[in-house]
C-alpha cells in the first residue's frame, strides 16, 4: 500500500507549496490564482460530475482503457491459467474475447441478442444479468503474465525483460493460489454488476482454452487518476494515492508509465506493466492504535490528509524540518518512504481496491487493499519501491502482502486488431 510519491523536488517547486505539477493539476481543471501569494492544491471536484457514470469508454485508442482512464467506483480482476497447448486454440479464445469486451464496454450483450436469441433449447451466450443496465463506463484490460511465455505456444522470444516474476520481498506471506497466472483480465465499472457480468461471460467462453486461477472483487478505489475526482480513504481510514499520477499529465504518463517502442519489445509500445498485490490489513490491532500513532505510521494527517507538518493534502513533503531529533514526518513514514524524494524520482500510477472477503475463521476480518500499479518498468519503479518499503516502513507491523501478480498490457487496439494481435503476429 503505496502513496505513489510525488515528483523529485528542485530549487523552484521546494517547499512552496506550488510545484508545477500541482499548477499545472489545478489550472487544467479551471482553478483561478487570486494573486501572486496564493498557495494552489491539486483542484479536485467533490461531486466528481464531470465524467458520465453511466456511459461508456472508447475500447480502441492508443492506450488501452482502464489505465489512465478516471478510476470507478468498483472491480472484478481475474487471473487465468491456459489449458489448452494449441496456439490457434488461444488466438480464437482472445480474438472472441476482444470481441465480447467491445460489445460490453458499449453497454451492449456479450453475443447479438445473447441472453435470449438462441431459443429456450439452447444455454444463452450472455448470462443476462446486464441486461437494461448501462455500460457504467466499463473498462476491460488485458495483460500477460511471465509464465505464458514459458515455450508452449511459441513467445519464448517475445517475452520482455522486464516481465519477471517479482522477487520475495521482507515479510512476504504470498499464497501460490492468489499469485501469478498466464493471463489477468481487469473490469473497472461504476456497477459492479456491470463488472461481474463481464468477468463472467469471458471465463464461460474460456472453457476449455483457460480456467480461472484467482480473482478479486473490489469497492472503493483507493486512488485517484484524474484531477476531477477527489483523493478516497482506504480501509485505514486516511486519504490514499495523494500523489498518484493523473491522466491530465501526458507527459508525466510518457516518461513513467507507457512503454516506448524502443524500450525492449516492439509489441509492447503504447502499453505498460500491471503490478497486482493483494495487501491484507491487520484492522483489529488498527482499530485499537491511538491516533498519533497511526498519523505517525502513515505520515500524514487523518482527517485533512496534509502531511504532518503541513495544512492541506496536497502541501509538498516536508522531509527535512524536525522536532528535537526526530523528524516531523518519521523516518519510518509510509508516505517518506514512498515518495519520489527518498527513491530517485520513481513514480508510478495506481488504481487499487478496498476489498472485504469475509472473516478469516479467527474472528477476523479478511480486508485490505488490493493493489494495483501501472509503470514502465516494474523491476526499475515497483521493485526498489517496495524494497525501501519491505524494509523500514512502520505500517509493516500492520499490513501483510499474501498475493502478488505482474502482467504485461500491451498498447491500445487499432482497427481490426484483437487482444494479443501484436504480440502473436
Amino acid at each position: 500500500m503505496t502513496d505513489s510519491p510525488q515528483s523529485t523536488p528542485t530549487p523552484e517547486n521546494t517547499r512552496t507549496g506550488l510545484s508545477r505539477r500541482r499548477l499545472f493539476g489545478a489550472v487544467g481543471a479551471g482553478a483561478v490564482l487570486a494573486g501572486a501569494g496564493a498557495v494552489v492544491g491539486r483542484a479536485t471536484a467533490a461531486g466528481e460530475s464531470t465524467d458520465d457514470r453511466d456511459g461508456a469508454v472508447p475500447f480502441r485508442g492508443d492506450h488501452q482503457a482502464g489505465i489512465s482512464t478516471a478510476a470507478q467506483d468498483r472491480m472484478h480482476f481475474v487471473a487465468f491459467d491456459v489449458t489448452t497447448t494449441s496456439r490457434d486454440d488461444l488466438i480464437t479464445l482472445l480474438q472472441t474475447w476482444t470481441a465480447m469486451a467491445e460489445r460490453m464496454t458499449a453497454g451492449e450483450e456479450a453475443t447479438e441478442d445473447g441472453a435470449t436469441g438462441a431459443g429456450t433449447y439452447a444455454p444463452p451466450s450472455d448470462t443476462g444479468e446486464a441486461l437494461d443496465l448501462t455500460a457504467s463506463r466499463l473498462t476491460l484490460t488485458i495483460g500477460f503474465g511471465p509464465s505464458l511465455f514459458d515455450g508452449r505456444f511459441g513467445l519464448t522470444d517475445r517475452k520482455p525483460a522486464a516481465l519477471q516474476d517479482l522477487p520475495h520481498f521482507r515479510a512476504d506471506n504470498l499464497d501460490p493460489a492468489r499469485s501469478g497466472g498466464d493471463i489477468a483480465i481487469q473490469a473497472c465499472a461504476n456497477d459492479p454488476q456491470v463488472a461481474v457480468h463481464a468477468i463472467r461471460n469471458l471465463a464461460r467462453v474460456a472453457f476449455g482454452t483457460a480456467s480461472v486461477k484467482w480473482s478479486q472483487l473490489g469497492f472503493g478505489r483507493t486512488s485517484s487518476t484524474s484531477t476531477t475526482q477527489a483523493t478516497p480513504r482506504n480501509l485505514f481510514g486516511f486519504k490514499d494515492g495523494t500523489a498518484n499520477l493523473k491522466s491530465e499529465e501526458p507527459g508525466l504518463l510518457d516518461q513513467h508509465v507507457w512503454v516506448d517502442a524502443g524500450d525492449d519489445q516492439a509489441w509492447m509500445a503504447g502499453g505498460s506493466y500491471l503490478v497486482a498485490r493483494r495487501i491484507r490489513m491487520n484492522i483489529e490491532p488498527w482499530d485499537r492504535a491511538v491516533l498519533h500513532e497511526q498519523e505517525a505510521v502513515i505520515g500524514r494527517s487523518k482527517r485533512s490528509g496534509a502531511p504532518l507538518g503541513g495544512k492541506d493534502e496536497f502541501d509538498e513533503l516536508d522531509l527535512d524540518s524536525k522536532i528535537g531529533h526526530d523528524y516531523v514526518i518519521p523516518a519510518t513514514s509510509h508516505v517518506r518512504l514512498a515518495s519520489a524524494q527518498e527513491l530517485g524520482g520513481i513514480e508510478i500510477l495506481r488504481r487499487g481496491y478496498n476489498f472485504t472477503d469475509g472473516s478469516d475463521g479467527f474472528g477476523h476480518l479478511d480486508a485490505g487493499l488490493f493493489f494495483i500499479a501501472y509503470c514502465r518498468n516494474p523491476i526499475d519503479q515497483f521493485v526498489p519501491m517496495q524494497l525501501n518499503l519491505s524494509r523500514h516502513d512502520a505500517l509493516n507491523e500492520y499490513i501483510q502482502h499474501v498475493g502478488s501478480a505482474v502482467f504485461a498490457c500491451p498498447g491500445g487496439l487499432r482497427g481490426g486488431d484483437y487482444w494479443g494481435s501484436a504480440l502473436f503476429a
